[in-house]
């Protein structure tokens, strides 16, 4: 199985700890014996998700390319984990990092950019047509065009984001000894989503992918809406996004996400962030369609320590998400 002599190794550097993360069997999360459930614990990456990938492969690629050179400014804009993969990934390099965040960016995460001295940027109101991401990326324009020696990694539209996710889905595949029936993949910028077809459609591979989206989001067609977990979901199409190669798609709310969240933690003791409960909300919806002895994988995107004021506050989700009280009972009650 990948990593599974992990210790024995040692690493030239900490950037080259990224990748090889477990994939964990998931026994306890579906009341059923028709299928196997794991999940890719993207957790373990050192900046704490599945975006240390995806920046660290980028940056590598500009470098390699001679499109940034040491000393550079590195522009993104991010709802959280992406700026923490670039913040890792710039000062190991030699580079600047400037990110343009929202109000949804959660205090932890806050705290994690400005120990790494990154500069943040904030935009405080959405546009009317693009919402919080459309003003993120209006506000990445305007630098690019003040800020010298800048560069803009743009995850939502560098084919090196969804290209990252072709080693990702070999290291599944090598767990599973190649069987893989069902992979669940949160959307975004649709890159992860994207590289995980991508390599399935090119190597011909029998395995559906079940896009899982915010309700609230417009990837696929519904309308914009006020959702309040980050880092899935988005208010403006996905350059990456071709449904033609997407098996299917399932809706996820607030309260599935948080309800999955608390759901993996008492049963697995897994303490992840939103769109991972947002995955375990979605097979548990979808396993009835889901055929016997299949192999089904999901990502554990990110670390639950950045959502400990949110999504693991009872008293934020009584605040703000009330009806979470009649969907789910959190670990110690209410």
């Amino acid at each position: 199985m990948i990593a599974q002599n992990i210790s024995n190794i040692i690493s030239e550097s900490i950037i080259e700890t990224v990748g090889g993360t477990p994939l964990v069997k998931l026994n306890r999360m579906v009341n059923t014996n028709k299928f196997e459930l794991y999940g890719k614990l993207e957790a373990a990456n050192p900046g704490g998700s599945i975006k240390d990938r995806t920046s660290l492969f980028m940056l590598r690629q500009a470098l390699e390319d001679g499109s940034i050179k040491k000393g550079d400014t590195i522009i993104e804009s991010s709802s959280g984990n992406m700026a923490v993969g670039l913040a890792q990934a710039c000062l190991h390099f030699g580079l600047q990092l400037i990110v343009v965040v929202d109000p949804k960016l959660n205090s932890h995460t806050e705290k994690i950019l400005k120990t790494y001295n990154v500069h943040i940027e904030r935009v405080t109101e959405p546009l009317e047509d693009g919402g919080f991401l459309g003003a993120r990326l209006a506000r990445v324009q305007w630098l690019l065009n003040t800020v010298p020696n800048s560069f803009w990694t743009n995850q939502y539209g560098n084919l090196d984001n969804p290209l990252t996710h072709h080693t990702t889905m070999t290291e599944i595949l090598d767990a599973l000894q190649g069987k893989l029936d069902y992979l669940f993949v949160a959307t975004s910028t649709c890159g992860t989503l994207m590289g995980c077809a991508d390599f399935i459609h090119e190597n011909n591979l029998e395995t559906k992918i079940i896009a899982v989206d915010a309700v609230g989001s417009v990837l696929f067609g519904g309308p914009p809406l006020k959702r309040l977990i980050p880092g899935h979901g988005a208010g403006v199409p996905s350059q990456f996004l071709d449904t033609s190669k997407i098996h299917d798609y399932i809706y996820v709310d607030d309260v599935d996400c948080a309800r999955g969240c608390w759901s993996l933690l008492e049963k697995e003791a897994i303490l992840c962030g939103g769109s991972s409960g947002g995955m375990i909300s979605a097979v548990k919806k979808y396993a009835d369609k889901i055929e016997d002895n299949s192999n089904c994988a999901l990502f554990l995107c990110d670390r639950g320590e950045r959502y400990l004021d949110t999504i693991y506050s009872k008293d934020w989700l009584l605040k703000e998400l009330p009806e979470s009280k009649s969907a789910f009972t959190p670990l110690g009650g209410w």
